[in-house]
């Protein structure tokens, strides 16, 4: 992705940051906790916390867990949702912690958003020597077949899928981040996991990604609407609630000692 659409897309979210705590699901327990498993103590970073979907799980986990978020409105939602969790204003780029401060920095549903020329040595910096950092993706599972009609409904644009992210290599989500601090080979992992929905509430989530944040409102609503007559023409999502699919995808990659 190139630095202006990077920007662009990765600047996309305040605008609905109600919405996207409202809708946006939590992360896999399991993968945060395999996540996790090669850190050398308990002091945690999330990077780019947004709502606080991830820094949840891991306040929970019982980390001394610091969230940080470059978006005021996100920023206003995590501090809501977290009072007791210690938020700091700052960026991938420009982290607000000192030298060799955390054993694991976790991004959720952000990694692909950093410039990693100048965020993979901030990253390294703050990480003690054998600590790990962490990308956490939830896509849709787009094995199951309403799933995949749902993506092709969509556009194939809307929603990050699960055959998506497998086709996207470490390297390709962390640009030469053998070139930009001492980490070592990345580790991939997948986790089954499930939000319940309505089709509005799905909708509603759909709406706070990003490609659809940056659309023309007609474009926007035209995509939308596509959706919704797609669901309300499904079985599995006509009436009530349902489990949509999701696979937590995870990379783990170590801080060289």
């Amino acid at each position: 992705m190139e630095q202006d659409e990077r920007v662009l897309y990765g600047s996309s979210f305040g605008a609905a940051a109600a919405a996207y705590a409202e809708h946006r699901p939590d992360y896999a327990e399991a993968a945060v906790r395999w996540a996790l498993e090669p850190a050398p103590g308990q002091r945690v970073l999330d990077l780019g916390a947004g709502t606080g979907k991830l820094t949840a799980i891991l306040d929970g986990l019982g980390g001394e867990v610091t969230a940080v978020e470059p978006d005021p409105a996100m920023l206003t939602e995590l501090r809501r949702a977290l009072p007791a969790v210690r938020a700091l204003p700052g960026s991938a780029e420009a982290i607000p912690l000192p030298d060799s401060s955390v054993d694991a920095v976790l991004a959720g549903q952000a990694l692909h958003w950093f410039d990693m020329a100048v965020a993979g040595p901030e990253i390294a910096r703050v990480l003690v020597p054998g600590g790990v950092l962490v990308g956490l993706w939830n896509v849709i599972d787009n094995r199951v077949d309403w799933v995949a009609d749902l993506d092709r409904a969509s556009g194939n644009a809307a929603i990050a899928t699960l055959s998506g992210w497998r086709a996207e290599t470490a390297e390709a989500h962390l640009p030469g981040i053998e070139q930009v601090g001492p980490f070592g080979q990345p580790e991939q992992a997948e986790f089954p996991h499930g939000q319940r929905r309505t089709a509005d509430s799905l909708v509603a989530t759909i709406a706070t990604h990003s490609q659809l944040l940056v659309m023309p409102e007609d474009e926007r609503e035209a995509t939308l609407s596509r959706i919704r007559a797609f669901l309300a023409s499904r079985p599995e999502t006509a009436r009530g609630e349902f489990t949509l699919p999701l696979v937590t995808g995870v990379l783990r990659v170590p801080r060289a000692l």
